[in-house]
């Protein structure tokens, strides 16, 4: 007002002093557009005020000598409520706008309504100008103690939820109106969303799920039932009296027996073991080792080894490491027996163990047809061969039992091939501090 007052005061010299009334809109504008009607109003009242004081005749007096100041005073009035309401209309969707972009993005990025739905709707509650709010989500949400006045949250007749409001304001129906169709929208697609991610991964793990059941089924038929029938056979012929064995043939069929039953051991501790696994159930009973320790017992463990292995140490002490003596046991005689049956008779397989400065590694080298191109990862998964095994029999267990007993130990477990060279599998264990105590 006193900026316009000074320019009307320098121009009245130069144009008509009532042309220059219209001047105080640039005062009343900007106080209308920022702050609203409330003091839009008395600006214009003001404006209007103190043009007719200074410049109006009588001067210095607020007396209205002719009737055109009053319609100039109309004109101030209207003009600022006009405005006034236009910018609070312009400032509310703009706000609820950002406030539904904001809602949008965050149902979108986090995925979870039900987390998200306190914060949405202390949100709601600033954009509709009201104490507080609530949103209970489903068909037939409890009433809330406090918040009488609830409002359907419904989109293409079907109703997503409720939103209770504490002491809603009787001017603040229209924007009622406007933000819970689309928050319901909103609520609605991300309700729906989150429905269809848990159904697709519901869906995978069926999938999954269907997929080890096959392949169970797959290993129970043949690797169950081949020596299930050797057993049988072999048994038969001691049973029946009508065959003339000698002691060699009787011998021959005993350790038939015996071998097939170890194998049918050996198979069903495979099961229960990747069960376990997959139940999360193979916690470890952690103590410190010595690597040479576990190799050696590893060695002891798998009977065919002979004179077919080649071990070497580092020349150092041996490093420490904090395992499960037993599952760390298992995932050495089992990368062992893999690298053995995939090697001829004639071929040695070697286990060499090194140190870097945070792991201990043991790398299990055969010379074997190798693994073919794409397939590392493939035959660490549970009932998966490689396609380069030719006629080794296996459940293809092993491998996975071994990553899944190396991972609980805070180890991994990998392969390495090169075209003709055979595989290497490779151990790697954490070191502990030198000095650790050795169980006796």
């Amino acid at each position: 007002m006193a900026v316009v007052t000074g320019a009307i005061e320098l121009l009245k010299p130069h144009i008509p002093v009532l042309s220059l009334g219209v001047l105080y809109l640039f005062a009343v504008l900007p106080v209308a557009v920022v702050w609203g009607l409330a003091y839009a109003v008395p600006v214009s009242i003001a404006s209007m005020a103190a043009f007719n004081f200074l410049f109006l005749p009588p001067l210095y007096t607020f007396t209205l000598a002719d009737s055109r100041n009053w319609f100039a005073l109309a004109v101030f009035l209207v003009t600022s409520v006009v405005v006034s309401e236009l910018a609070a209309r312009s400032r509310r969707q703009a706000r609820e706008s950002a406030l539904l972009a904001r809602i949008a993005t965050s149902l979108l990025e986090r995925g979870s309504v039900s987390a998200e739905l306190e914060r949405l709707a202390t949100e709601t509650a600033q954009a509709l100008q009201v104490e507080g709010a609530r949103i209970e989500l489903g068909s037939s949400p409890a009433a809330v103690g406090g918040m009488p006045d609830s409002y359907p949250l419904a989109v293409a007749g079907r109703r997503v939820g409720t939103i209770f409001l504490e002491r809603p304001r009787q001017g603040s129906a229209r924007a009622r109106r406007r933000l819970v169709p689309a928050l319901a929208s909103l609520l609605g697609v991300a309700i729906d969303r989150e429905r269809l991610t848990r159904e697709a991964f519901e869906a995978e793990a069926l999938r999954r799920s269907d997929a080890m059941k096959t392949a169970l089924l797959r290993a129970v038929s043949h690797d169950l039932r081949s020596p299930l029938m050797a057993i049988l056979t072999s048994a038969g012929a001691l049973a029946h009296g009508e065959f003339s064995l000698d002691r060699a043939d009787r011998r021959e069929l005993t350790e038939t027996i015996l071998g097939e039953a170890e194998r049918l051991d050996r198979l069903v501790s495979n099961l229960l073991d990747l069960s376990r696994l997959e139940a999360g159930a193979a916690d470890p009973d952690l103590g410190v080792w010595a690597v040479e320790d576990l190799v050696l017992q590893a060695l002891d463990a798998v009977q065919a080894a002979g004179d077919r292995l080649e071990v070497s140490f580092p020349e150092e002490e041996s490093a420490m490491v904090r395992v499960d003596v037993h599952q760390v046991e298992r995932v050495l005689a089992n990368l062992i027996e893999n690298a053995l049956h995939y090697s001829r008779a004639s071929e040695r397989v070697r286990l060499q163990v090194s140190e870097t400065a945070s792991e201990v590694l043991v790398r299990v080298i055969d010379r074997g047809p190798g693994i073919a191109p794409g397939e590392a990862e493939r035959i660490f998964d549970p009932f998966q061969r490689g396609s380069r095994t030719g006629d080794v029999r296996g459940a293809g267990l092993g491998l996975a039992i071994a990553r899944g007993f190396a991972e609980a130990n805070g180890g991994r477990v990998w392969a390495e091939s090169r075209e003709g060279q055979g595989a290497t599998f490779v151990l790697a264990l954490p070191r502990v501090a030198a000095g650790a105590e050795v169980p006796a």
